[in-house]
């Protein structure tokens, strides 16, 4: 037997590029597979909040006694991560199962790791026969192999820049591409609050169900509480998600917008909506571990979620000094993550990251500095090889009324995490 550590780095070198947009070779090996989901399915797209968006249906769909399936990527610490049931992330043996299925309907087609996984969970969950599938979109929309599944509701989250080497330059380029996860006839909701004219015009076009933020649905709140408005429903006196950051409302909003067109399909209670927006967790997304000095986690690794950060980072209030871990990949918009945060932290501790789409600890610097962020009496730059060497810098350096900031890529937080889960969290 083949474990499941084995089959993902099988899976890894099955295609000459880890990303090949497209859905032919997709569809012909899912035509031999049938992963046919006779559930109600929900996609969600967008730059960022996706995760957040997921974690919130999935644990309102729960507490409203939904048999509930959740697709998310990446992962942070385990694939499983990738694959929940119930609440319960799929055991390896399950995994495995679904991976020699795949592997034998696949013939001579190459998939991508992504695609190969991605038919992997969908006839799981298939299989798994829940009440409602909940898939997040992988990379962009149009192509995306999860974008090959006819949604009963699509919900784009954000757009903005990222992923310009297959989605394009511009939002409107971008926007385009996220709004091909919409479907004729069917719900499509947009939280972004300025989306492009191209995810307008597409959505038009396909005569989609479109509800857009602040136009047809969107909420109001104060210190204490907040309420949810659509076309119909009105959710008030909510109180704020367990998801700690300012814009956690316009995900939650975006959610509460998906389950009113689907009210009809999946009746959810006030309570539910309450318990479920109350027990929601989901891991680096400005996540605030306890104890002292405060640790913060947070995989924004685009200039739009660095400048979210930034506003929430300014909330949580005084501390003497910020030191921040940073890795991020080399394709992105460093400078713009940059300029986000530079006012924000004191003391950065570059990291080293495993892969060739990685920016080194050294090009990070070289960077910073055509920022003006250069060492001086009040702030450090320093390059380590890992995040957990770089994290244990910052916490052996770092005051206990300090703050230390780990983010960017998934794979700076994940190897934190994963440092703290095998190493306890630091006191």
């Amino acid at each position: 037997m083949t474990g499941l550590a084995q089959w993902l780095e099988r899976i890894e070198r099955l295609h000459p590029t880890s990303i090949e947009l497209g859905l032919e070779r997709v569809r012909e090996v899912a035509k031999r597979l049938s992963p046919a989901l006779e559930c109600v399915v929900i996609t969600v797209g967008g730059t960022n909040g996706k995760g957040s968006t997921c974690a919130m249906l999935e644990s309102i769909l729960r507490a409203a006694g939904y048999r509930v399936a959740l697709y998310t990527s990446p992962h942070l610490v385990a694939f499983n991560e990738r694959a929940r049931v119930d609440g319960v992330a799929v055991d390896d043996a399950a995994l495995v199962a679904q991976f020699e299925a795949v592997e034998a309907a696949r013939g001579e087609v190459t998939l991508t790791y992504f695609e190969f996984t991605t038919l992997a969970i969908l006839r799981l969950f298939a299989q798994s026969k829940p009440d409602v599938a909940i898939l997040e979109v992988g990379l962009g929309g149009r192509l995306d192999a999860v974008n090959m599944i006819d949604a009963d509701c699509s919900i784009v989250t954000s757009v903005d820049i990222d992923h310009t080497d297959y989605l394009g330059t511009t939002r409107e380029q971008i926007g385009w591409e996220k709004a091909h996860i919409f479907r004729t006839g069917r719900p499509a909701i947009c939280a972004d609050p300025q989306p492009p004219e191209s995810l307008l015009a597409y959505a038009r076009e396909i005569d989609a169900k479109l509800r857009v933020m602040g136009r047809d649905f969107g909420y109001t709140g104060d210190r204490l509480q907040w309420s949810y408005r659509g076309p119909v429903v009105r959710r008030n006196s909510l109180a704020y998600p367990a998801l700690r950051g300012a814009n956690q409302l316009l995900n939650a909003a975006a959610a509460l917008a998906a389950l009113e067109a689907l009210q009809e399909r999946l009746p959810v209670s006030q309570q539910a909506v309450r318990q479920g927006l109350a027990s929601v967790t989901l891991a680096g997304r400005f996540q605030i571990l306890p104890g002292r000095p405060a640790v913060v986690l947070d995989v924004a690794h685009n200039p739009h979620a660095a400048a979210h950060l930034a506003e929430n980072l300014d909330n949580m209030g005084f501390f003497p000094a910020t030191w921040a871990v940073f890795g991020v990949m080399s394709d992105k918009d460093i400078a713009g993550i940059v300029r986000a945060l530079a006012g924000r932290v004191d003391h950065w501790l570059l990291t080293d990251l495993p892969g060739s789409r990685a920016a080194s600890s050294d090009e990070l610097a070289r960077l910073l500095a055509s920022e003006g962020v250069v060492p001086a009496p009040n702030c450090t730059v320093r390059t380590f090889d890992s995040p957990r060497a770089a994290f244990e810098e910052a916490r052996s350096c770092a005051d206990e009324n300090d703050r230390i900031l780990v983010f960017g890529s998934f794979l700076t937080v994940a190897d934190v995490l994963d440092h703290l889960g095998r190493h306890g969290r630091p006191h």
